[in-house]
């Protein structure tokens, strides 16, 4: 199982950016799916970002035009550029990867992720 490792996490104000970075014990350049999730207190985990190996990114609409999924060349670093923040953008955030190649939709349901990383944006 691949073992993820997320930081990045912080507080900034509305509107503000954090960069989210999730490092892999396995080279996940080709045949995963690998996502980003997050959880708020008091609710369901759900997909944030998604991008699958042939490299095609998808979104959760609340983030559409803010966020940036993408992976390094060297496929062991997963990245989550996230702009403009709100305050309901606020939740632990985890890393996630699954050996699966072709679709890779924002629903996908992850069943290896890593311990997470806070992000708190404040009004």
């Amino acid at each position: 199982q691949v073992q993820l490792v997320e930081s990045g996490g912080g507080s900034v104000q509305a509107g503000g950016s954090l960069r989210l970075s999730c490092v892999s014990s396995t080279n996940t350049s080709r045949g995963y799916c690998m996502g980003w999730l997050r959880q708020a207190p008091g609710k369901e985990r759900e997909g944030v970002a998604t991008i699958d190996s042939n490299g095609i990114t998808r979104y959760t609409d609340s983030v559409k035009g803010r966020f940036t999924i993408s992976k390094d060349g060297a496929g062991n670093t997963l990245r989550l550029q996230m702009n403009s923040l709100k305050p309901e953008d606020s939740a632990i955030y985890y890393c996630a990867a699954a050996s699966v190649g072709g679709y890779c939709p924002v629903s996908f349901v992850f069943q290896n992720w890593g311990q997470g990383t806070q992000v708190t944006v404040s009004s």
